[in-house]
């Protein structure tokens, strides 16, 4: 028998070719080994999230005032300072909120000195806001009955208003509190009945379930046209999150998956208002985004997801690349440790992003010529420098997978040089997609694929408010009303959200 230890070759070049191969993969498990320990321990995007940043920006402004508040109590004079300030800093309250007037006034009108009547010389007025907490009231609606003394089977009576919830407790304004909270501000259902049971209203959780999808159900047909107008665009972008979605056979959970579609033409001044519609599917196979895109003609702005690409093969869709996407993966590498190409690769990519900063808000044509004159230069050459150090790195090694992952969405990644309404990359369908992240840490998973569509429809129309700087709350009240009081649907464009105007305020009685 021979011995195990022996080598299996005496050669000494090919001993070093051995030896090199082994120290490739060594590096290569590495790296996987503190890409998982980043996934596990760490913070997964390049950037600290911005909700961890805000929470942590709270609390050192929270420290910072408790320092300054006992200066204050301490140094009557640094709080007089202060007080200063404050007032020339504030600003005007709005002049719509409501004001209610206090008068401080002296108990005395003598003169201290003669006691003489004193006579009002002037006021010096503040402002403060105040806040009451949400106040439940009760609507309540009589409809008189009236009869003939003459002939006595005639009863008239005015017919009642139409409801979303027929025979319900709820006005069309409490339904849409209750879909903004779960929607817009991520409150679970239950969560919302222990808030209301506060204030002695008790909202079972199945009772609010009830009011939300028969909202949903009304909304579907908003839904539809807003994604029609948005597919009537020739410029989108698409991204895909995982939607989990309770499987009451199998007793767990599935993962589904919300597909966003978004519309954003503020960064080249182009016409067409802001949008986001998010479709539910059950699985992220290509024919979903195949179907969702069915009489789209464009330019879709993607990752890296290859069903992308059997859309593109398909349909008369022209596919543009992330520069954020390829960039990340460069990152992850210089993150890890000295990265010599990667972090020569950053600044490329780098110079290429402080162009774009330049530019933003210019017209189309002029993000064209400008990306013609300083962007081009710099893509074309990267490419080959990318090419010519991919044949220098083991090609089993991270690094290797970032230049291959650049160099097979170059095409893609460099439509933005010939098409100033192109963005470098998907930022804007990646920031519509974090609110329903943040939905889903909060309320877990959906309870069926109804649940989750009903999360696609309602979450498509409050992201869409927001885009458009419009108030979801009065655009949802205001829009359930006019469709339960029989918006015709001929005419479903004035209920969208770019287009909302409130109804005129009826006077009450």
């Amino acid at each position: 028998m021979s011995d195990a230890a022996e080598p299996v070759t005496n050669d000494p070049i090919a001993l070093r070719a051995m030896l090199a191969a082994e120290r490739a993969e060594n590096e290569r498990l590495r790296q996987i080994i503190k890409e998982l320990q980043r996934h596990r321990f760490g913070r997964r995007a390049e950037s600290l999230p911005i909700d961890q940043l805000l929470l942590g920006l709270e609390e050192a402004e929270q420290i910072e005032a408790e320092g300054l508040a006992g200066e204050e109590a301490a140094d009557p004079a640094k709080r007089a300072d202060r007080v200063g300030k404050r007032r020339a800093n504030r600003g005007s309250l709005p002049a719509h909120l409501p004001r209610i007037e206090q008068v401080v006034d002296i108990q005395d009108m003598a003169c201290p000195c003669c006691r003489g009547q004193l006579h009002i010389m002037g006021e010096d007025v503040s402002e403060r806001l105040d806040i009451v907490p949400a106040q439940f009231r009760v609507i309540v609606t009589r409809r008189p009955k009236y009869a003939c003394r003459t002939c006595e089977e005639v009863v008239v009576q005015a017919p009642a208003p139409a409801r979303l919830v027929e025979g319900g407790i709820p006005t069309e304004a409490t339904v849409a509190h209750v879909l903004v909270a779960k929607y817009a501000d991520h409150l679970p259902l239950y969560r919302q009945s222990q808030i209301y049971a506060r204030q002695g209203v008790n909202l079972d959780r199945s009772t609010l379930a009830d009011w939300v999808g028969k909202a949903a159900f009304l909304l579907r047909p908003v839904h539809e046209r807003l994604f029609e107008r948005l597919k009537a665009s020739t410029k989108l972008f698409a991204d895909e999150t995982t939607a989990p979605v309770l499987d009451p056979g199998r007793g767990r959970t599935k993962t589904g998956q919300l597909f966003a579609y978004a519309r954003d033409e503020r960064p080249w001044g182009g016409a067409d208002p802001p949008g986001v519609v998010y479709l539910y599917a059950p699985d992220r196979k290509a024919e979903q985004p195949i179907r969702h895109l069915q009489g789209f003609a464009g330019v879709l702005q993607v990752d890296g997801y290859a069903g992308y690409k059997a859309l593109a093969g398909r349909n008369a869709v022209s596919l543009a690349f992330c520069w954020s996407h390829a960039r990340r993966k460069f990152y992850e590498l210089a993150e890890a440790g000295p990265a010599p190409i990667a972090s020569e690769a950053l600044a490329s990519i780098a110079e290429l992003y402080r162009i774009e900063g330049d530019i933003r808000g210019r017209s189309a044509e002029e993000r064209r010529d400008a990306r013609q004159a300083r962007s081009r230069p710099i893509v074309e050459a990267l490419e080959p420098w990318l090419r010519a150090k991919l044949l220098l790195v083991s090609q089993k090694s991270k690094l290797a997978e970032a230049i291959r992952y650049a160099l097979s969405r170059w095409q893609g990644l460099s439509c933005f040089l010939d098409d100033g309404r192109i963005e470098i990359d998907s930022n804007v369908v990646e920031r519509a997609i974090r609110p329903i992240a943040l939905n889903r840490k909060n309320a877990l998973f959906a309870g069926s694929d109804g649940g989750a569509e009903h999360w696609a429809v309602i979450a498509s129309l409050v992201e869409t408010c927001k885009l458009n700087a419009v108030d979801p709350q009065a655009y949802l009240g205001d829009v359930i009303a006019r469709i339960v009081a029989g918006h015709p649907q001929s005419q479903i464009d004035e209920l969208l959200p770019w287009a909302y105007a409130p109804a005129p305020l009826k006077a009450v009685a």
